[in-house]
């Protein structure tokens, strides 16, 4: 032992006198690197490495556990900066709505796709060669003034990404909810595309029916009481029904459909090492069997053509 008159410093801070050691490594430690642990105090760099050494926790499909929906805080806020851009320069619509199909006239204006086409006009949409529109189409909404709903559109759609979001982003991961989200939305557009690519459509809702799949997905995988999700997806399944009056139905059920795929491999990949290539494996699978089928229907749109 050191005798009572030896003078003893910190190791990071030597020329502060000291009495006091870490608990794991008998170092001493000034009251500026005191940590306060079950038993006495540690040392920054016995934290830190304490720290690395406890396992993570995670979610059911293997995320990183996220109290704070980041991802769906985010979602949100693009989606009103985009509608705030659209109600200041409205030909932000026209530029990056989802359009499978249609023609720019001489004069401006929009006409419906025929093919062959005359030598004024101008393709434009995805079989234009704007594939962007896949995923823009997925952060804009009606202007205040138009079609049925008007400013509800956004209002409601936010509504429900802020409501929903927050319960199953914590049951995902950031990670692995934003790939849902961004995969449902691909997945609606491509149904447009499929089936109406002649109409063009705007908003969130493929990607939040998309997310609403996931939720009652992961609940049954969890063991979840399903009674309340049972009638969520019973009223979310009721409006694609009633919404098909009026909106696009087709965006909705493709991303419910996709949403669903990738909530099935997330929840029910192996819980071992092999877990995370299987789920990146889906959603690689998934986003190649989209744009095969997207590629496919602009080329018989354009007759064989594959627009660059």
């Amino acid at each position: 032992m050191e005798p009572e008159s030896a003078v003893t410093t910190c190791y990071r801070h030597p020329r502060v006198e000291c009495r006091v050691r870490c608990v794991r490594c008998e170092r001493y430690i000034c009251p500026d690197c005191m940590r306060e642990a079950a038993v006495g105090h540690q040392c920054p760099d016995c934290v830190r490495e304490g720290a690395r050494s406890v396992r993570q926790a995670r979610t059911l499909v293997g995320g990183r556990v996220s109290v704070v929906p980041v991802v769906t805080y985010a979602l949100i806020a693009l989606n009103v900066l985009a509608y705030l851009a659209e109600v200041v320069r409205p030909e932000v619509v026209d530029r990056f709505a989802m359009v499978g199909a249609g023609l720019l006239g001489p004069d401006g204006g929009h006409y419906v796709w025929t093919q062959p086409y005359p030598a004024d006009f101008t393709p434009e949409g995805v079989a234009g060669g704007e594939w962007y529109r896949l995923l823009t189409g997925a952060f804009l909404h009606l202007p205040p003034t138009e079609g049925t709903f008007g400013v509800l559109h956004v209002v409601m759609n936010m509504a429900l990404l802020w409501n929903l979001g927050r319960v199953v982003e914590p049951m995902l991961g950031r990670v692995h909810h934003l790939a849902l989200y961004l995969l449902s939305a691909l997945g609606g557009s491509v149904l447009v595309l499929l089936l109406a690519p002649s109409v063009p459509t705007v908003g969130a809702s493929g990607a939040l029916f998309g997310v609403g799949a996931a939720y009652y997905v992961v609940s049954r995988r969890v063991g979840a009481d399903m009674r309340g999700v049972n009638r969520f997806m019973t009223g979310l399944l009721l409006w694609l029904v009633v919404s098909a009056v009026f909106t696009s139905w087709q965006g909705h059920l493709g991303g419910l459909l996709t949403g669903g795929l990738v909530a099935l491999a997330f929840a029910w990949a192996p819980r071992d090492g092999r877990r995370v290539w299987v789920q990146a494996g889906a959603c690689a699978g998934l986003v190649v069997l989209l744009a095969v089928l997207a590629v496919a229907k602009v080329s018989e749109l354009t007759g064989g053509g594959i627009p660059q």
